[in-house]
């Protein structure tokens, strides 16, 4: 009898011991971390829905999103950080991660979280373009690459067979003087190629049309800028500046800038990345457009070359103790495969698993497949400041635009600016 009292007296105090920690677990304030991104319609909405069903599943977290205008965003966080303000987990691009780290903003990803081995097997290759020092400070969701896209009812309109794009860049460049149309005060209000220095077409000259014209952007050690090491690249930078100067078949910021001109019906092709997909499928319904691989030089067409690009999510300093914990489980969740399935959905980024990007029903999609199939010899530019090396090149382009420089004197211009950028980096 005695026993049996004992172990009722022990069950009901075992019993109220659970009740009180419950009772604790559930008062218990939950951590609180912030994420950061730069503001882009798609991702944002995507990002509030992930949030909602990430905290009813970690009922102990709190994800406070926040966004910035995306010529605000570097600065906001070059502010906030320093202070111990800010954010926790922060979506930046690739290209500023050398900054970042320089500047002390992230710290690397924990290996017993994020094993190197488990990133090189799971991710694309393109993920290295992050590893400094032997360490990863960050992974993507998704990953970028460019195709064509081209306005059907235009090319109908001209003529033209509207399932047939041009698949050289000769044939871009007969198409788009074609399809150009101004007013009797020579206005342009159909740019044939929507024209852009400050977009992807900066993408295009280094990592696309230099390599067709054989010349390798950079070298091995990502030390020197060697678009001038031979005639190939003044021939390209020339035939890229020409379409604007000479042939004058789009303008810089014609209808505000590229995509705008291109989803209104003004444009009547441009090139653009992956992530412009779901602003076309909300924005342009009444547009009939199509979407394919990038030229090739008529003169040598197996030589193909695109852009490989990324947006990473990083732990920042801010990130310690229970807040460190949060924010890995977070950036966890935003680069898993359920995720990237819905961001290349809702968003049109690519996947940035390895699995997910050689998924051969997604290969197959008349609209994904083009950017997967480019995916395959897409480069990843090494950045050391994207912000001032883009800038150095609508500089230059802007020499022969509005000065009428000479592209070779231009060209050489951009290189001694770009190569000054690397020499301060590697302390030359």
């Amino acid at each position: 009898m005695k026993n049996t009292r004992t172990r009722a007296l022990l069950v009901a105090l075992a019993a109220g011991l659970l009740l009180i920690l419950a009772g604790t677990a559930a008062g218990a304030k939950p951590v609180t971390i912030e994420y950061w991104q730069y503001y882009y319609e798609s991702k944002v909405k995507l990002v509030d829905e992930l949030i909602r069903e990430f905290e009813a599943k970690n009922p102990g977290i709190k994800v406070e999103h926040k966004t910035f205008p995306y010529e605000q965003f570097n600065q906001k966080v070059a502010i906030a950080i320093p202070t111990g303000k800010g954010p926790d987990v922060v979506n930046l691009y690739y290209g500023w991660v050398p900054k970042y780290v320089d500047a002390g903003y992230l710290q690397p990803l924990p290996e017993d979280a994020f094993p190197k081995s488990v990133i090189e097997t799971d991710f694309l290759p393109m993920v290295e373009a992050v590893k400094l020092d032997g360490k990863y400070w960050g992974l993507p969701t998704a990953v970028r690459a460019l195709a064509l896209f081209w306005n059907k009812d235009h090319f109908k309109a001209e003529g033209l067979d509207p399932d047939k794009p041009p698949t050289t860049w000769e044939e871009l460049q007969d198409y788009a003087i074609r399809l150009t149309k101004r007013d009797k005060a020579g206005q342009l209000v159909q740019s044939g190629y929507a024209w852009n220095h400050d977009g992807q077409d900066n993408h295009v000259f280094v990592q696309v049309l230099l390599r067709q014209w054989g010349v390798e952007p950079y070298s091995a050690d990502n030390r020197k800028v060697l678009w001038n090491s031979n005639p190939g690249g003044y021939e390209a930078f020339k035939w890229w500046t020409d379409l604007a100067a000479k042939h004058k078949v789009g303008e810089p910021r014609f209808m505000g800038d590229y995509r705008t001109a291109f989803i209104t019906g003004k444009a009547s092709i441009m090139i653009d990345g992956s992530f412009a997909l779901g602003t076309l499928a909300s924005k342009a319904k009444d547009i009939n457009w199509g979407v394919t691989v990038l030229p090739v030089r008529a003169a040598n067409p197996k030589v193909k070359a695109n852009f490989a690009s990324f947006w990473l999510h990083g732990l920042t300093v801010n990130a310690t103790g229970e807040k460190k914990a949060a924010a890995e489980k977070w950036l966890a969740y935003l680069t898993s495969s359920q995720v990237m399935t819905r961001w290349l959905k809702d968003v049109g980024e690519l996947p940035a698993r390895t699995a997910l990007a050689n998924d051969k029903e997604l290969q197959r999609d008349p609209i994904y497949g083009p950017f997967l199939a480019g995916l395959t010899y897409a480069r990843a530019t090494f950045f050391i400041d994207e912000t001032e090396e883009r800038q150095a090149i609508i500089d230059g382009a802007n020499e022969v635009l509005l000065r009428g420089t000479d592209p070779k004197i231009a060209l050489d211009n951009m290189v001694r600016k770009q190569q000054a950028i690397r020499d301060a980096y590697f302390g030359q």
